[in-house]
């Protein structure tokens, strides 16, 4: 190591486990796969800040790097949280034990660690990562993007000039919770569906896999009440529901394409409100079978309604390596923020920006 080189840590914080890496000071990611340890967080604050450190430490041992060369830690969690790393006092599906609610998670670990610490939720995370990735370092501060992260809800990402876009209560990009018109969405005698926010007819309620159990089967299985999949329990046969996608079952492929449609109208409204280089889809079906996968994308890209100045100018694609997107956005953010400071990367202050 150069008398130049610094480091940060990504560290990505699951309902279950942590994963973490390592990016060098040239862009360089030290970890090719995935670096996982138990997060703890049912245990609560303290147990889950013992396995965010040890999960550092364990990277760190693991590539060599020395601690005293690491200038910065980027986290991720999933949210809702504020842009400073404060959960919401309501909590959340990971967050559940109670001295969760308003835990100021950010500043906990930075005083654990005695490292400057930035705040990602997620799916910001991800699509920052999905950016820098597709966009290249000469490029990604050039560009903008739109990112919808699928998952048990729906999350996402607006990137402007390279720069994750988080609003003044860090909600920007809370693109599960966009309302969308139920004409043209809804099949006929549909039932409006609900988010657990409390929304009705909102992009998670329709394209998030906790939509398609509780809101969109229960609607094509009835249609349906042969299939095999009417005899499961909803949870299962959600669960299932890709594996007969992949093999062109015309139900499932039902459900995914009013899933496209969904996705569809937001990226329509991404179009029409921030006009973005490119719009990039995350979630379970970047591991799907890949004519599934294609089929998919195409999909959403034909549910995007855009002018013909627009698709020339813009791309649709797959956020890439799933799995290790959280930990790798952190670390880029973190990256940003330490680059940003005055003075030389491996003397900088101890409070993050």
């Amino acid at each position: 190591m150069g008398s130049g080189s610094w480091y940060v840590v990504g560290l990505d914080n699951g309902g279950s486990a942590n994963n973490a890496t390592v990016l060098d000071s040239s862009g360089r990611f030290l970890v090719q796969g995935m670096m996982e340890s138990p997060s703890r967080v049912r245990e609560g604050p303290k147990a889950a800040l013992r396995a965010l450190a040890d999960a550092m430490e364990q990277v760190l041992a693991a590539t060599g790097v020395p601690r005293p060369a690491v200038a910065g830690v980027g986290l991720d969690t999933p949210g809702p949280a504020s842009a400073n790393g404060v959960i919401s006092s309501r909590g959340s599906t990971n967050f559940l034990h109670p001295e969760w609610a308003g835990f100021d998670i950010r500043t906990a670990l930075e005083d654990l660690l005695g490292l400057p610490v930035v705040y990602s939720n997620d799916a910001n995370a991800a699509a920052l990562y999905a950016h820098h990735v597709y966009f290249g370092p000469e490029e990604a501060g050039r560009r903008s993007s739109v990112s919808a992260i699928v998952g048990t809800g729906l999350g996402g990402g607006v990137v402007e000039s390279g720069q994750i876009v988080r609003g003044a209560a860090g909600m920007a990009g809370e693109l599960g919770h966009i309302p969308l018109p139920s004409s043209g969405l809804l099949e006929d005698g549909q039932a409006l569906p609900a988010c657990n926010c409390g929304n009705v007819c909102d992009v998670e309620s329709v394209a998030s896999l906790t939509g398609i159990e509780k809101n969109l089967l229960p609607h094509w299985l009835a249609r349906h009440p042969d299939h095999p999949l009417a005899a499961e329990p909803l949870p299962v046969a959600a669960r299932l529901l890709r594996g007969y996608a992949e093999r062109a079952d015309p139900l499932a492929l039902g459900v995914f394409e009013q899933q496209a449609r969904a996705l569809g109208m937001l990226f329509t409204i991404a179009a029409n409100f921030t006009d973005p280089h490119a719009y990039f889809l995350g979630g379970g079906v970047v591991a799907a079978e890949a004519r599934f996968r294609d089929w998919m994308l195409e999909r959403v890209r034909a549910h995007t309604v855009l002018r013909a100045e627009q698709r020339e100018a813009t791309v649709f694609a797959l956020v890439p390596d799933l799995d290790m997107a959280g930990a790798r956005g952190a670390a880029i953010a973190a990256r940003e923020a330490v680059t940003a400071r005055p003075g030389p990367a491996s003397t900088r202050g101890l409070t993050s920006s």
